[in-house]
């Protein structure tokens, strides 16, 4: 079986349609097509279900393509060892990231990285916490920003402690307090942020068994920060994403510190290619020149 028909597969997977991965590849879609087929004629096993609303996987298709996915992560790392025996610097980085980080660190951390190795690809994944533990376990990403701690048994590295402050509508009674108590906002409208099962806030909220009434859940920050402009109810937000909020938003930290601990997860940073163990050099080395770095 060729690499090429495993990786026209996980690309029509990633697309999401036999088109798009056509136009992604440069082939046509006829090619694409017969590639599929002729991988699930090789195989014996039906791995995706075409209809009119397009494509998606069968079951025996999820389970073929966790073990795809590994094959094309070390025919890329075996690439990139030669290319690096050779003396070249070139390889492609699958990036998991949050929208906060994606906002606030991605684009420098990328300015520099493209500046020191131009010839190595870097591919970004924008996606929750749930996502990202999914993409870091299947290998779609060779490693991904996370909150700590994590369900997963991953290896990880801590970076920076990122303050949770609460947030408040135009005119709020508590708008001038200094900090705020539970016991506070216990009986306030609130807004949950809908990041997943490791959300550090939804964590927090249960450990002080505190019972807020939640109003609505979301899962992008601005539109949240949109809604509490509109005085739909109050939400805890990590201090990352509060750059160049409204000035009518009122941030009060919370009476007792609490914090989002912002880290970098990968199944093994032991076995990730010579381009992604330089891709994290360059992201402790942004952070720790930018003073983003709590953690060595």
């Amino acid at each position: 079986m060729s690499l090429s028909k495993y990786e026209i597969f996980n690309t029509v997977v990633e697309a999401g349609s036999l088109t798009k991965a056509a136009e992604k590849l440069n082939l046509t879609q006829s090619g694409v097509s017969y590639a599929i087929s002729s991988l699930e004629s090789e195989l014996g096993l039906p791995l995706l279900n075409r209809d009119r609303s397009g494509i998606s996987l069968t079951t025996n298709g999820e389970r073929v393509l966790s073990h795809i996915k590994r094959i094309l992560c070390e025919e890329e790392r075996l690439r990139q060892e030669i290319a690096a025996i050779k003396g070249f610097v070139t390889g492609t980085v699958r990036l998991g990231t949050l929208s906060s980080v994606s906002m606030q660190w991605l684009p420098g951390i990328l300015t520099q990285f493209n500046e020191m190795y131009p010839h190595i690809e870097v591919k970004t994944y924008l996606g929750c916490y749930d996502e990202m533990n999914e993409w870091i376990s299947n290998g779609t990403v060779d490693f991904g920003f996370i909150s700590l701690p994590t369900s997963k048994p991953f290896d990880i590295i801590a970076l920076k402690k990122d303050k949770l402050m609460v947030i408040l509508p135009p005119n709020h009674p508590l708008q001038h307090e200094s900090a705020i108590s539970y016991e506070q906002i216990r009986d306030e409208s609130f807004i949950m942020p809908q990041w997943g099962s490791d959300d550090n806030i939804r964590r927090l909220l249960n450990e002080h068994k505190l019972n807020l009434q939640i109003k609505y859940e979301l899962m992008e920050e601005r539109t949240i920060l949109t809604m509490v402009q509109k005085g739909l109810g109050i939400s805890i937000l990590p201090e990352l994403i509060l750059d160049h909020i409204p000035d009518n938003i009122h941030i009060v930290d919370l009476q007792v510190p609490e914090y989002r601990i912002l880290g970098i997860a990968a199944l093994s940073f032991k076995n990730v290619s010579p381009a992604a163990k330089k891709f994290l050099t360059c992201i402790r080395s942004w952070l720790r020149d930018n003073n983003c770095l709590d953690f060595e």
